[in-house]
């Protein structure tokens, strides 16, 4: 053996200092998706990872255990310079699963040494070092959108070209957060982008004065050109998971859907939240499928997405719309259609806060 070669002892310390770093970064962001995000995806993926890397056999163990010297470890007591006490949660997420892959890197090499004892499976590294390059970034994702995601409860206002009769789309929307509503969603079907683009950037700069969310319906261009807060979709737009790799990281993404089949498949693909209706019968659009309370249920019992029940809703149903599963109600023409649209919203926010009480 050359003075360069380690000794079996060392060997085992490396193998043993590595899985414990994996472990340990494993299970920080398997808790972060399953009781900070709730993302059940996530969990799953993370926990057969680290089930699948740590699973070994007791003579494994006894031998990486009893080559353990904790004490004697010259790196406990080395800080690089520049390391950070705290930070945020997103960097800490980058940060634990930059570990893992460092040591999954290790254990790869390791493994591909002559004589490593205990025999390591080099491809299996690997192959989970570049599943955790995927997961660390939807994990990334998800957390950068928490915040945004954290305002859709209550009421979402849907300022729609075709609807707005005297007042500005500015007045109205201007009028709905001062009633309390928590997002505006700009909806047209006639203008030309070209038209609609200063519309929609007057939209975008009240409502970051007033921090309530500014969503785009259909266009994703038009959402990035106004750095809007997200983008909504139909079922007959861009998909979702096409949608979902072109908008930015923080941007959310919501999915108008009738069946469970389509609620399902949305959060699948990278939905932040769920639309669901027409719920009741609409004056707006008289052509839409009416699916009422029951599907909207259904939908609540399929998925774990945040559900804003659309079509037909008002300050008499909206109570009963929110205890079907709702977590917030989209509302244009009873807003839209009043003579004060700020005390229309006023009147859907209040009979929300009660039903919540």
């Amino acid at each position: 053996m050359t003075s360069l070669e380690a000794t079996p002892q060392q060997t085992l310390r490396i193998i043993d200092a590595n899985l414990n770093r994996v472990g340990e970064g494993l299970r920080f962001l398997e808790d972060l998706a399953r009781l900070l995000l709730n993302d059940a995806t996530l969990t799953q993926q993370l926990k057969t990872m680290r089930h699948a890397l740590l699973r070994s056999d007791l003579p494994s163990n006894q031998q990486l255990l009893q080559a353990r010297d904790s004490e004697g470890d010259v790196g406990i007591n080395i800080e690089a310079g520049g390391e950070e006490k705290q930070r945020e949660l997103p960097l800490t997420v980058v940060a634990n699963a930059r570990r893992v892959q460092e040591s999954l890197r290790t254990l790869e090499e390791l493994a591909k040494v002559p004589g490593t004892t205990p025999k390591l499976d080099s491809e299996r590294f690997k192959q989970a070092r570049f599943a955790l390059y995927t997961i660390e970034r939807n994990l990334v994702s998800k957390l950068l959108r928490q915040d945004k995601i954290k305002h859709l409860p209550g009421l979402y206002a849907i300022i729609d070209t075709q609807a707005v009769k005297e007042h500005s789309h500015t007045e109205v929307a201007s009028q709905a957060i001062r009633g309390g509503a928590r997002v505006i969603q700009l909806r047209d079907k006639r203008l030309s982008k070209r038209e609609l683009l200063p519309i929609a950037q007057q939209l975008k700069n009240l409502c970051a004065k007033h921090k309530v969310l500014f969503i785009v319906n259909d266009y994703l261009d038009l959402a990035l050109a106004t750095d809007a807060d997200g983008l909504h979709l139909g079922q007959n737009d861009l998909p979702i998971k096409v949608a979902r790799k072109l908008l930015p990281m923080d941007k959310i993404l919501g999915c108008s859907t009738t069946t469970v089949d389509q609620a399902i498949a949305a959060e699948a693909e990278g939905a932040d939240y769920i639309a669901v209706g027409s719920i009741y019968p609409s004056s707006f659009k008289e052509t839409a499928t009416v699916v009422g309370l029951d599907r909207l249920r259904q939908i609540r019992q399929a998925v774990t997405l945040p559900l804003v029940a659309i079509g037909g809703i008002n300050k008499d149903n909206a109570g009963e719309v929110m205890a079907a599963g709702a977590d917030s109600v989209a509302v244009i023409s009873a807003i839209l259609n009043a003579k004060s649209p700020e005390e229309a919203a006023r009147q859907i926010v209040n009979t929300l806060k009660h039903k919540n009480e």
